[in-house]
């Protein structure tokens, strides 16, 4: 059996079409921004991670679907880093920035400005690393991921699709768990209420949750091996996620953004 190329574009509407972040390899959206993830750990400024903020933003408005996720994290990313400022701001020791001019006065307690600036710097710093991230995260499968990696890092297939199938136990463990509260539910095991009651109900869980997790395992186990897999040095993929010209555009122009950003707002330079 010939192995397909996978076409994200293949199955979307023309209105979805614009929506250019799903039909990249996950290799470029992680290519792309990684050197500007790591620059951000270091500069200390404000314009800098602002400027990248804004471009992770427009990026995710423009290129990914309006789903509830992501409106929750554009949503509740700058609720966050709102919260981060002012929390490094009340942790800055006043004698470094005694110097500044005083924002809020409470009884001896003082915050200055400057205080405030590298709290708000900090939480630029992190929602910008954060926001680029969510390029990538928001508008691309696990399974992707792992074919790209595969195909194109040269990672052993053991490792990529044996580290799938270990992280899609995660929802497996929901739905079992959901299960085995709805089972004893049914049967009247409620054991009152309250936080002891709570506890005493999740110790209840664990043994049921481990039976279901072992007969999991069994059958994935089971289903790899009737599938040879490990079997060989290589293995013939179905799905097909190649790096294109225009993931080798998107790289480029992410690299010339990030490398423009820097450039413009200069932020090692010395105060």
């Amino acid at each position: 059996m010939s192995a397909g190329v996978f076409d994200p574009y293949a199955e979307m509407t023309v209105t979805s079409r614009r929506q250019f972040l799903y039909a990249l390899n996950p290799l470029a959206k992680v290519a792309g921004f990684a050197p500007a993830m790591v620059f951000l750990v270091f500069v200390r400024d404000l314009a800098t991670p602002a400027a990248f903020l804004a471009l992770a933003y427009v990026l995710l408005l423009v290129g990914a679907r309006a789903t509830l996720r992501l409106v929750i994290a554009l949503l509740a990313l700058p609720v966050a880093m709102a919260v981060i400022g002012l929390s490094f701001s009340v942790w800055v020791d006043a004698a470094l920035v005694d110097d500044t001019a005083p924002v809020l006065r409470l009884g001896d307690w003082t915050l200055y400005g400057g205080a405030l600036e590298i709290g708000l710097a900090t939480a630029l710093r992190l929602g910008a690393i954060v926001a680029l991230a969510l390029i990538g995260g928001l508008t691309t499968t696990g399974p992707d991921l792992v074919r790209a990696s595969v195909q194109q890092l040269r990672v052993p297939y053991r490792i990529g699709y044996t580290a799938l199938a270990a992280f899609r136990f995660v929802p497996r463990f929901g739905h079992e768990l959901s299960v085995i509260r709805a089972a004893h539910r049914v049967r009247g095991h409620h054991g009152g209420r309250g936080p002891f009651a709570r506890l005493a109900r999740g110790w209840g869980y664990i043994v049921p949750l481990l039976a279901g997790a072992i007969r999991h395992a069994e059958r994935v186990a089971l289903a790899m091996d009737s599938r040879a897999f490990g079997a060989h040095s290589t293995r013939t993929e179905r799905h097909l996620v190649p790096f294109r010209t225009r993931d080798t555009v998107f790289v480029v122009l992410s690299l010339a953004a990030s490398a423009g950003i820097l450039v413009a707002s200069f932020p090692w330079q010395l105060s």
